[in-house]
């Protein structure tokens, strides 16, 4: 069941992008969306890594860096 919490992020990408993904993550048995977290969580801790966790603000205070 979606967590109504998350946020939405919509992308536009390529066909051939588009197809390399779905077979990576295939490969993997993982789907798109499952890959496409997959990566971005191991982005974030790469960066967090090197450059130190990023803090989460308070919950009121907004959801991004630009505040949206």
């Amino acid at each position: 069941m979606r967590n109504k919490k998350n946020k939405h992020l919509g992308i536009e990408i390529d066909p051939e992008l588009h197809y390399k993904l779905h077979y990576i993550s295939k490969y993997y048995g993982r789907s798109a969306n499952g890959q496409i977290l997959f990566l971005v969580r191991q982005a974030i801790r790469k960066f967090e890594k090197a450059e130190g966790e990023i803090e989460l603000p308070p919950p009121e205070e907004g959801s991004t860096p630009d505040g949206e």
